[in-house]
């Protein structure tokens, strides 16, 4: 949870009285609560969470240092009656997460308070995991690992893309997850040259199948994915692979506090350009992740993450990929946390490539 001082520090930032969370993940983020229907209202005096009848008591029992609030009638005539109780006059909202409607109820008349929205506000303060938040990733990851590990063994011709997505799921709430971080991407021979390809009936035969999976484990997400081969590999499948794991190391050898996030990109886009397949890598490297699959910061040479600059217990995605149309793709990725002086790499699975 985050702390009283930066709290103090966010509000001090936004020049503002009190924060206003309505989103699933920052409410979970905070509170660590889970529900469907909750807000939080941050004060430099108080921690606020609102919810209704269903939530209501186990918040009560859990939340022993918030102030509870049941939600009742209609949420503005709750929100703004604390805000008056408490002398708000300033008040900033997450802007990409409340709607026009919500807004406007909010905002009543002769409240006397200023709404502000500001983009993801607590978009940094996220980016910076604390170790108990990393070694949920870390057991997240473990677990990743062992269903990929029981997984290949499973998988064969016959089999549709579809099969093994099921088993997939089962293994996940077998190891006790949640359920998946994202639908799970299980794309078969020319499927596997579309980066975000819809797992279908393509049966599964000889050729390349590509396996993106992630679990939600207490809250937090794990993202993974492996190339592999059904079959004998021919020299272009071979060639293209070992140009996306080298390109991945070369982009963890880059990771170490202080770096720019850009530049991360950079070493594996170019090396991928000097082998001669740049036009083929068409994604960024990879993306912030916690307690949603997609967080800052984006892994990318352009745009407005480009140039910050890396801290230590930021955590997020490696995966570089190759992708010709018709043919086949290959992605390699694993989760990193950044350290001092380099890079710790979360998955124990080698990036070898298995043959089947």
């Amino acid at each position: 949870m985050i702390g009283k001082e930066r709290i103090e520090g966010l509000l001090s930032e936004y020049g503002c009285d009190a924060l206003f969370i309505s989103s699933r993940p920052n409410v979970f983020y905070l509170s660590r609560f889970v529900s469907t229907n909750a807000y939080i209202i941050l004060t430099r005096e108080e921690r606020i969470f609102i919810t209704d009848g269903r939530y209501y008591e186990g918040a009560k029992s859990k939340l022993k240092d918030w102030s509870v609030v049941l939600l009742k009638g209609p949420l503005k005539y709750t929100i703004n009656s604390l805000l008056r109780e408490r002398g708000v006059k300033r008040v900033v909202y997450e802007k990409e997460r409340v709607t026009c409607s919500m807004l406007e109820g909010l905002k009543m008349k002769g409240s006397g308070v200023e709404w502000i929205g500001i983009e993801n506000p607590f978009k940094y303060v996220r980016s910076l995991k604390s170790k108990e938040e990393i070694d949920v990733i870390r057991e997240a990851v473990k677990k990743t690992d062992a269903v990929y590990k029981r997984l290949i063994d499973t998988i064969g011709e016959n089999m549709r893309e579809k099969d093994v997505r099921r088993r997939i799921v089962d293994e996940f709430l077998g190891e006790g997850a949640e359920g998946e971080s994202f639908p799970a991407i299980v794309a078969f021979g020319p499927n596997s040259a579309i980066p975000h390809w819809t797992t279908s009936d393509t049966p599964i035969g000889k050729g390349p199948l590509l396996i993106d999976m992630g679990m939600v484990w207490k809250g937090y997400c794990s993202d993974f994915t492996r190339t592999i081969y059904i079959g004998n590999p021919d020299d272009e499948f071979k060639k293209v692979y070992t140009i996306v794991r080298d390109a991945h190391l070369k982009a963890i050898e880059k990771v170490k506090e202080g770096v720019k996030v850009g530049d991360v990109d950079r070493v594996a886009r170019e090396y991928i350009d000097k082998k001669g397949y740049g036009e083929f890598f068409i994604h960024s490297t990879g993306h912030g992740i916690g307690v949603e699959i997609h967080e800052y910061p984006r892994v990318y040479y352009k745009g407005k993450d480009a140039k910050d600059v890396l801290k230590e217990g930021m955590v997020f995605t490696i995966e570089p990929g190759i992708y010709l149309p018709g043919k086949f793709g290959v992605r390699l990725e694993n989760i990193v946390v950044v350290e001092k002086d380099g890079a710790e790499v979360m998955s124990s699975v080698p990036l070898d490539l298995v043959v089947l």
